[in-house]
Order: C-alpha cells, then structure tokens, then sequence
C-alpha cells in the first residue's frame, strides 16, 4: 500500500496536513480491499482527478493575498478545483479540490501553514427563567427586557413566531440564499425563543429572559441541523462585517448552539472556528457557545466551546423548580471539561431541560417530535442548546444596563454573579448556576 501515490503525498507533507484530512484520504483506498491488484492503478488515478475534497487552507500570517493568487493560478489547471470562499481575517480560504490539486498545490505553494477538513457541525420557557433568576429585573428603576441589544442567532434560522413579531431586524441565508426569514429545521426559533421571546402566544408563560431584545437570524445549518466548518466561519465574519457597516446598531451577542468534536492540535487556537469566533470575541462581539452533548464523560467539551475566551455554557436540570435547589443538578448529557487542552470549562450552567419554546410549524423537527408540541405555538426540548441562549439573554440585560461593557468583563460578571456548588467540580458545574439578578447587582 505504501507504494500509493496517495499515500506518498499524505507521509510527505504529514506536517501541513490536518489529521482528519490524511485519514479522509487514506479512506479512499478501503474499495481497494475488494478489487483485484491490476485494477489498483486505474482507479487510483481515476479517484485523483475526479474526488472532490472539501479543505480549509490556511495560509502564513502576512501571506494571504499571494497564497491564495498561488492556489487559485494552479487550481485553473485542474478541473472539478476552486477557491469557495476567503476568511482574510484568520488568513483561510475554503476549497473544493481533487487530490491531484492538493498535491500539486502542496508542492508549489510555499504559503501554506495548514489544510483542515471542511468537517460536519450540528446542532447540539416556563420555569428556566425565573430559575435563572432572569424575571422582573429592575435596575435603579428601569425594568431590564433587552431592549435596544442584538442578539445573533447563528444556527437553522428562525421562524417568525408572534413571539418574535417585529424583532426579527436581520436574516442572512448561508444554506439557501433566501432573504425571508424561516426555519426548516425548528432548532434555531427554539432558540431565538430561549433568548428573547415575549410570551404573547402563552398569556407571557414562556418569556425568555430579553422579551424585548432584537434578533438577527444567520441560518448556517440545513433542514437536519446539519453544516460545515464554511459554513459557521461564513455566519460569524457576516456578523463582524455587519457591525462594520452598521456601527450605530451592533450586533451585540452572538449565539451559537452548535458544534463539533474537538480535534486535537498543538493548542486549540489552531482550530479554525476557534480562530473565528475569537475574532468575533475581539471585535467586541459577546460569544456564547454551548458546551455540547456528550457527557457525563471528562473531556468532551465541543469545538468553538474549547476557546479560553468564549461563554461555554453548560446545561442544568432546573428539575421544573425555581431558584437553586438542592434537587438541581448537571444535566447528564452536558458536556464536561477540562478541554483536549487542559483548560478548565464549560464557563457557567443555565438550565436545559425540557425546556418550552418557539415552535417552528412544518420543520424537520416540528414533522419528526410531535410529541414535543406544546399547545399550538411551543416545542420542548433539551440541550446544551438552550442552556446557551438563555445565557445569551441574561446577557442581553446586562448590555442594555451596562452598554458599554466588554465581552471579557460580561464573562467576568455572569461567572462572579452564579450560585455556587460547594465542593464541585468546575469542569462540571463551571462557575456554577446563573444568576442573573446576582450579576446585575454587580454593576
């Protein structure tokens, strides 16, 4: 098998190739098991100039522009081979090429420091907001609903739900291209839900914690909750631009109840959707992420939830009772930590189970959980996925008190603000159970 040309390419730039590229291409071998060795060469060759890989390059800090002019002349030469999309802010581009390109690319370009698998990302309110203490806050007379802040809500899109009547201010479609907004999937409105909806359809029974806060819907997954690393790196440098183009109406927060598995680099700032998000967090943007699904096992915090600098927010089971009790508890399935990287999270916990929110009518999952409809206008679910808008709406109150305020002192104030656990582990409980009233006081 060494005698492959594949093979050959994968062991001569092993350094410049992410692991789950090199595995991607040894797989294409396994139909070689059961065909004859005379028919090796053939299809070999056949499979090098026709399978498309789906890359992420990225290129030496100060040498994006010519990398990718570099790439882009020898990738003319190739057919099936093109430059998708440019991440100029964290020196990426995102490709479709053959393995005949990446070798030649791999041998040419001298710029590259790195090429990523384009790999999967998914998607991971009754009594959780009074239990997060995020009902009724007042602040030296004003009444905190969220007013005035953007929440982006980078997931399956959101459905305009009566909840949401007039605050839906923005939509960006990376799936589909539309300009409406909707949800074929219904995961994206529940969340938009968990953060800021107004309860109207419930006689305000379930309000999320900024009722009157402004959404933007940046739909980065398909109808099955499924996307790409494009595809969130697309939503998030939307994000920044617009509040480039937009400097007196920010997007204050950005919500992301997504993610994938944790790869294994030197470090996790060469994650590329670390390396995003972490743009978003310096561009003044409060990122709050979700921890993941996989628990209860250590080490199993998802990718962008292992940046040292993002909210990670794992999900409490609230067991349908206000305020912390002695009944609360870790979610099992909330992922715990410390990171592949030793750093300890999820940062905080907000409750995430069984949680009531904007149903989505028609979606994927309004078709597939019908048991989960409540009433006419609401769905139930549980994740790590709504524990984080819920934290992104506290959130909200805090910028609407405190505009000004920078992701690092948010994160400062939600953590120094939670219910503590005594004598339990953070890389379970994090800071321990928000409190948003207790984070609030402390402006």
């Amino acid at each position: 098998m060494f005698g492959y040309s594949m093979v050959q390419m994968v062991r001569a730039h092993a350094h410049k190739l992410d692991g789950s590229v090199r595995e991607e291409i040894l797989n294409l071998y396994k139909p070689f098991k059961r065909m004859p060795c005379f028919l090796h060469k053939f299809f070999e060759n056949s499979i090098k100039k026709r399978k498309k890989l789906s890359l992420i390059i990225e290129f030496e800090n100060s040498c994006h522009e010519v990398g990718r002019n570099q790439i882009n002349d020898i990738l003319k030469k190739h057919k099936n081979n093109r430059i998708k999309h440019e991440f100029p802010r964290v020196f990426c581009c995102s490709t479709e090429m053959t393995p005949t390109g990446l070798e030649e690319v791999l041998s040419s370009c001298s710029h590259i420091r790195r090429v990523y698998l384009n790999r999967d990302v998914r998607a991971l309110l009754d009594v959780a907001v009074p239990s997060a203490n995020a009902k009724n806050i007042v602040k030296n007379n004003t009444s905190l609903t969220g007013k005035g802040v953007t929440i982006a809500i980078v997931d399956t899109g959101i459905y305009p739900h009566q909840d949401l009547s007039g605050r839906i201010i923005g939509f960006k479609d990376f799936i589909k291209n539309k300009t409406a907004p909707y949800d074929d999937n219904g995961h994206g409105t529940h969340c938009a839900g968990d953060a800021a909806g107004n309860g109207a359809a419930s006689k305000f029974k379930y309000a999320g914690p900024a009722p009157e806060a402004n959404l933007i819907g940046v739909k980065v997954l398909n109808n099955n909750g499924s996307g790409s690393l494009e595809t969130i790196m697309q939503g998030i440098e939307w994000c920044i631009q617009y509040n480039e183009n937009n400097r007196l109406k920010k997007i204050d927060i950005i919500s992301m109840s997504l993610g994938s598995t944790a790869q294994t680099y030197t470090n996790e700032n060469e994650d590329p959707m670390v390396k995003i998000v972490e743009k978003a967090w310096t561009a003044g943007i409060v990122v709050c992420v979700a921890a993941g699904n996989d628990g209860p096992e250590a080490r199993t915090i998802s990718s962008p939830g292992i940046s040292n600098q993002v909210i990670t927010v794992g999900a409490l089971d609230d067991r349908d009772t206000t305020g912390t009790n002695k009944d609360d508890d870790i979610a099992s399935f909330s992922s715990r930590g410390p990171t592949l990287y030793g750093v300890t999270k999820p940062d905080i916990v907000a409750p995430g189970v069984n949680i009531v929110s904007l149903r989505s009518p028609k979606s994927s999952l309004d078709r597939q959980q019908k048991a989960n409809r409540v009433g006419r206008y609401y769905f139930v679910l549980s994740g790590t996925s709504m524990a984080t808008p819920i934290c992104a709406g506290v959130v909200a109150l805090i910028k609407q008190w405190k505009p000004d305020v920078s992701p690092q002192e948010v994160k400062d104030i939600l953590k120094n603000g939670a219910d503590l656990w005594r004598d339990r582990d953070p890389n379970t409980y994090g800071a321990g159970y928000i409190n948003a009233g207790n984070s609030i006081r402390l402006l």
